[in-house]
């Protein structure tokens, strides 16, 4: 936790010059293949059918490319920044509330679209992201996005949805006659403050909390103070997704934040689960592959994001994940998906989404904001109960 805290604050401190960071050179032209790239990933992003046979967009590259893959997965954000920091990867599939820290402390480098074919059929709305493009310049290829959605155990909510956040931030009695006091989770990571002020933003409008991610000292404070109830229900917080699905399973946690990963392969299970969008409206991610800035293996990482766009690989990640593709083409004929994947993975609540971004402390709501390495420092005191 030393070690992550350390990398965050220091990539933090650097964001401001983001703007005016002069941006290398991105590769001109691609030349063979070294041999092999290595990704830091989240878990289920990079698969080569170990798990489910149908799950596979790796063999047929390594095959095609004598390309290796090799995988290191990581379960939070800041995990992931930590690990580009140290080096020795070529790629990273970084969240939004990583990459501009990725930018900032030069951990990646621009791209030549012109090298990657497919990224004339990445989705509009995600071409020029802010969370993957500066001044103009792309620092990756889109890769996949989607909700943190409630997910809850039916039996325990007796078969009803909840319509609110508040079943994991306040005590309460659930469906089933019981306190849902340690039997909620909640995601181990800073930017689940984000959470917070957006289940604030409906509870407390006189807070003028804009924007999650934008937060004054006020706003802040009332955040925390949420998270410090919460924490008096937590049973334990999460980050990897497989313990979150034991703990579902075997640990008799009934309500959490989560991904549509877990939720489907707990209901391919015939396990008691499904999920929500509350009232509050999620937080979302929407992940990008990025290159580092001194990969070993660039031809590799190039041939990589070339792959990685395709409508195949596009439509079987985001069915294995529960997610929505970069690559609207991938939403019809792919079996795995079916057609109407996209739209049950919420293709069409793009602007519903709070989507991760990285706080900094010169924000467009309001002047000044609450930088994140403040929200680094925070919430390890709020999950020590302080």
């Amino acid at each position: 936790m030393t070690r992550l805290l350390h990398s965050c604050t220091a990539l933090t401190l650097s964001l401001a010059f983001v703007t005016s960071a002069i941006a290398q050179e991105p590769l001109k032209e691609l030349g063979p293949g070294e041999g092999e790239v290595s990704i830091v990933a989240w878990a289920g992003y990079i698969e080569r059918g170990e798990t489910d046979k149908a799950y596979d967009w790796v063999t047929e590259f390594e095959k095609k490319t004598s390309c290796k893959v090799t995988v290191k997965t990581a379960a939070t954000s800041d995990e992931m920044v930590a690990l580009m920091n140290e080096g020795g990867f070529d790629l990273v599939t970084a969240s939004g509330d990583a990459s501009l820290r990725l930018v900032a402390g030069k951990r990646v480098q621009p791209i030549n679209t012109d090298l990657i074919p497919s990224w004339k059929t990445v989705d509009e709305r995600l071409q020029s992201a802010p969370w993957h493009t500066v001044n103009g310049v792309h620092y990756g290829t889109p890769y996949l996005w989607g909700p943190n959605v409630l997910m809850y155990n039916t039996d325990a909510f007796k078969g009803e949805a909840p319509k609110s956040w508040k079943v994991v931030f306040e005590e309460m009695t659930l469906p089933d006659g019981k306190s849902n006091k340690g039997r909620v989770q909640a995601y181990d990571g800073p930017i689940h403050i984000a959470d917070a002020a957006q289940y604030l933003m409906a509870h407390k409008p006189e807070l003028g909390i804009k924007d999650p991610y934008e937060l004054n000292e006020d706003q802040y404070k009332a955040a925390l103070d949420l998270l410090r109830v919460q924490r008096t229900l937590v049973g334990r917080y999460w980050h990897d997704a497989m313990i979150q699905i034991d703990d579902f399973k075997n640990e008799g946690v009934v309500a959490s934040g989560s991904w549509p990963f877990q939720v489907n392969l707990m209901k391919a299970e015939k396990q008691p689960i499904a999920s929500t969008f509350p009232e509050e409206g999620v937080t979302g991610w929407s992940d990008t592959t990025m290159l580092h800035a001194e990969s070993q293996h660039p031809n590799c990482a190039y041939m990589w994001m070339e792959h990685s766009l395709s409508a195949k690989v596009q439509g079987d990640a985001a069915a294995w994940f529960g997610a929505v593709p970069s690559v609207p083409a991938a939403c019809k004929g792919n079996a795995l998906l079916t057609d109407e994947g996209c739209s049950t993975n919420g293709f069409d609540n793009f602007d519903k989404i709070a989507f991760w971004r990285t706080p900094v402390s010169k924000c467009e709501s309001q002047g000044e904001c609450v930088p994140y390495h403040r929200w680094v420092s925070d919430y390890i005191g709020v999950i020590g109960g302080r």
